[in-house]
């Protein structure tokens, strides 16, 4: 049972527990016609957000004083289709991050401000998946407010989503990653005399092996079996696309002072070749 402390807005209260400790409690009406020291039915609760300390609890209180409860509700809608759609835990903070972001994304279209997303491509190719609920989350927000938020909005909301994820690894940035795809894919692009075909099964395979890749990088897991035979047969074999991963391979070691194994170059050789084919 929570008794309610304080109304944040129709959609939060600041509630206490039996045993006196403090939960931020969220869900669709749950404010509504409410004061405080009333008592608040679980079945009304779809999130309960435990604050660390005092000023966290202050500086929600003042985030939900600045954002409507109507977006909020909206924010709720998002965040809900995202785990269905993801199959995925979000951290609790994700309400109140994500509520903020589209709260000045309004705000930014109403006064004209426009703000260039450098790594659209890269996290629209990245993260596909959370790309497609930042669409989702983007045609909500113009149905609902009116409004006309470009496709670019869609990957702010999905880089949101990502750094969200409670099963993240927090060693990643994943800016610093979305990046890196942009660069291998562009070093393929301009290696290759074959245009990409970004609508191909094989392009999508290449994307998803290039994001294992980068992950694996980052996270210091490379592959690195010893044995040779097949780099050694296909890199005889796909002449072009072998070199495409020497180049790969030099921009690593430019950058980051490290070569690739060969193992990690078979895979990219193999990814590379089925593009060049296109079959």
């Amino acid at each position: 049972m929570y008794k309610i402390e304080k109304v944040l807005n129709s959609s939060i209260v600041l509630a206490q527990d039996d045993e006196g400790k403090n939960f931020i409690l969220l869900g669709k009406g749950i404010g509504y016609g409410k004061k405080a020291g009333m008592i608040i039915e679980k079945q009304s609760i779809e999130q309960i957000f435990i604050p660390v300390n005092n000023n966290e609890i202050e500086k929600v209180s003042c985030l939900m004083n600045a954002i409507p409860p109507e977006l909020m509700e909206v924010t709720q809608d998002i965040i809900t289709y995202a785990k269905n759609v993801l199959n995925v835990k979000f951290k609790d903070s994700i309400y109140f991050v994500l509520a903020d972001h589209l709260n000045f994304a309004i705000k930014r279209f109403i006064e004209n401000i426009s703000i260039t997303n450098r790594v659209f491509w890269e996290i629209k190719n990245f993260y596909s998946k959370e790309f497609a609920v930042g669409l989702y989350a983007v045609k909500l927000m113009n149905t609902k407010f009116k409004i006309s938020l470009q496709e670019e909005e869609a990957a702010n909301i999905a880089f949101h989503l990502v750094n969200a994820q409670d099963e993240k690894d927090e060693s990643l940035d994943t800016m610093k990653a979305a990046k890196l795809v942009g660069v291998i894919v562009n070093i393929v692009r301009y290696s290759i005399k074959a245009e990409l075909d970004t609508e191909s099964i094989h392009y999508s395979r290449f994307i998803t092996h290039i994001k294992y890749f980068v992950e694996r990088y980052f996270e210091g897991r490379l592959l690195n079996d010893t044995d040779d035979i097949l780099y050694n047969r296909l890199s005889s074999k796909h002449k072009e696309a072998f070199l495409c991963s020497l180049k790969i391979d030099d921009y690593f070691y430019e950058k980051y002072q490290r070569h690739l194994p060969n193992e990690e170059l078979t895979y990219l050789i193999v990814h590379i070749q089925r593009l060049i084919l296109k079959d």
